[in-house]
């Protein structure tokens, strides 16, 4: 009996906390959510909070003990998928009762979904309802509890003054906790290519297929174009690893980190995914069943699956359908609506209420990471605050507690993090020193001391949420991506996932571009900033040939999108031709 085709849509990870336990909110209902795995202090805290909830045995595991983190990392992903097999067992029991949290599973399925109909004839008929009854004690599906880790946040560490082998470096370490864990589940991998912890993977069996060619941990790729697809894929297939999915995210992004183009648009690159799958698969196959071959492991008897789907900005049910109907997308992540529905993240009251107020002028593309990666952010964030408001007392750079993000040498031996005051006060002289004229010397300050202690401020929110002890800092850093400029209102699950898939529109009443449209603004932001920067010193060639091809991707995409959306879509057409107006600089001559 194949009753049911699941969720098209999956909750990507939100900041450090924000998604941390989302899988316990979501999963007993078939959505399937990420967790990030950077803060090991904060799943240890969260392990201890459940486990006080649900009178379960704790022990805490102290930095002190051997392999410390990846130790952390394994008990909490095992506690996750304990308390989601509870809920679901509950869930099971409650089946055919009126009200009961099954019929809360089925009505937030898709409407093409055939176990809706097949429960509400199971009421009517007491063979049907003993068949489904049977069908769902066995197969109802559960929503995966996928994990990610960010590549470059691959810090070395130290015991004793002494450098630890590579295996110990926080990235390798995840991987380690994450595949030590029960789960059967994806390893997310973003933030760019890596290959040592690419070959890291090697060392664990449940990344490889069994007898029966089944993958018990499934690696998940995020990219922002297919050259990169096919580069990692085939790097990944000629050791033996097969990637299930490519994970396409635009430069307007899901929150957080952005990691935008040199100017090609969304649009267009779906589009080189739509025509090109089939060579994806086939040369990673080749690769793949090779590599198997001189590992004496089993070869999958069929291909294995490899699912793309698209994330970043979707906000309406016709642009979920846009991707998955004409780009032909498996699945389509939405984050940035999901900070306004606590039932499935952790989030405090104060920042749910900053966030349900925030429009177009308060959501802003940041340097508040100390990696240097463009960052998304809302104004008047208490972190934001409190570092302007120390700043203009001279106290600037924060206390370097947890360590995840120390990634710059221009100092020192040994990585600091640009947000901590060791960095800043550093930085702050050496600018003094320059006697830089005063509107460059702002533009260079201001760019020092905005970096932000994203450590601490992007799990606060979740500890206060909790009533979980805050340690020193109670301010919160939020990283929403602009699409939440439209979305007001606090909302449940059944309210967000009825608006995705078309049931309700839970948007407020102003204006939205179209998500190909909001994403051409912001590049087209990017490019009369850095078209500034340049002007000012004409004689950079290089960037002056990256700002040519910045240019040319953007008009290639503006001619694909007129192609795409002639006579069918003129509302997105005139969106487009009033943002080209808007931005004459986009014509200047390189």
């Amino acid at each position: 009996m194949n009753l049911l085709k699941q969720h098209s849509f999956h909750i990507p990870v939100l900041g450090l906390g924000y998604t941390l336990d989302t899988p316990i909110n979501v999963a007993p209902y078939g959505i399937s959510s990420v967790i990030s795995l950077v803060d090991d202090k904060l799943m240890e805290q969260m392990r201890e909070f459940y486990c006080n909830k649900f009178d379960l045995p704790f022990k805490a595991i102290s930095d002190k003990v051997e392999d410390f983190r990846a130790k952390r990392i394994t008990l909490y992903l095992n506690m996750v998928d304990d308390l989601v097999s509870a809920k679901v067992a509950e869930l099971k029991k409650s089946a055919f009762e009126k009200g009961s949290e099954l019929e809360k599973y089925f009505n937030m399925l898709p409407d093409f979904s055939a176990v809706k109909e097949k429960f509400n004839l199971g009421e009517k008929s007491r063979q049907l309802k003993s068949e489904l009854s049977t069908w769902i004690q066995e197969h109802l599906p559960v929503g995966d509890i996928d994990v990610n880790i960010m590549t470059k946040l691959d810090k070395v560490n130290y015991k004793d003054g002494e450098q630890l082998p590579i295996e110990f470096n926080d990235a390798h370490a995840a991987v380690r906790g994450f595949a030590q864990s029960k789960l059967s589940s994806s390893l997310v991998l973003s933030a760019g290519m890596s290959p040592r912890l690419f070959s890291y993977l090697e060392r664990f069996k449940d990344f490889f297929p069994d007898a029966d060619g089944t993958l018990k941990k499934k690696i998940i790729l995020k990219v922002s174009d297919f050259r990169s697809a096919l580069v990692q894929g085939k790097m990944l297939a000629a050791k033996g690893l097969w990637v299930s999915e490519y994970r396409i995210e635009s430069g307007v992004n899901c929150g957080g980190h952005a990691f935008p183009t040199n100017g090609v648009l969304f649009g267009p690159i779906l589009d080189e995914f739509r025509n090109n799958r089939d060579k994806l698969i086939e040369t990673c196959k080749s690769a793949y069943e090779a590599a198997l071959g001189k590992k004496n492991l089993p070869v999958p008897a069929e291909t294995p699956v490899m699912k793309v789907t698209a994330q970043g900005g979707v906000g309406t049910n016709e642009e979920h359908r846009l991707l998955m109907d004409h780009y032909r997308m498996d699945g389509v992540g939405w984050g940035t609506p999901f900070l306004l529905v606590p039932e499935a993240i952790s989030i405090d009251q104060k920042t749910l209420d900053l966030l349900k107020k925030a429009k177009e002028k308060d959501l802003y593309f940041s340097g508040l990471s100390p990696l240097g990666v463009p960052f998304n952010s809302v104004k008047w964030a208490s972190m934001s605050e409190q570092r302007l408001a120390n700043a203009a007392k001279g106290q600037h750079g924060m206390p370097c507690t947890k360590q995840y993000l120390k990634y710059n040498t221009e100092y020192t031996d040994k990585p600091i993090c640009t947000a901590s005051k060791q960095y800043q006060s550093k930085k702050l002289a050496e600018l003094e020193a320059q006697n830089l004229p005063e509107a460059d010397y702002k533009r260079a300050y201001d760019a020092i001391i905005e970096k932000e202690c994203l450590c601490v401020g992007l799990g606060v929110s979740l500890l206060e949420s909790k009533g979980i002890q805050i340690g020193t800092s109670d301010k919160v850093t939020v990283c929403p991506g602009p699409n939440l400029a439209y979305f007001s209102n606090e909302m449940s699950l059944k309210d967000m996932v009825d608006h995705i898939y078309g049931r309700k529109n839970v948007l407020d009443d102003r204006p939205r571009p179209h998500m190909f449209i909001k994403e051409l603004g912001m590049y087209l932001d990017i490019f009369k900033n850095r078209l500034e920067n340049y002007l000012r010193q004409p004689d950079d060639a290089k960037e002056q040939k990256q700002l040519k091809a910045f240019q040319k991707n953007i008009m290639d995409g503006v001619a694909y999108y007129t192609s795409l959306f002639k006579d069918k879509k003129q509302d997105v057409l005139a969106q487009l031709e009033e943002l080209l107006n808007s931005y004459p600089v986009i014509k200047h001559d390189m």
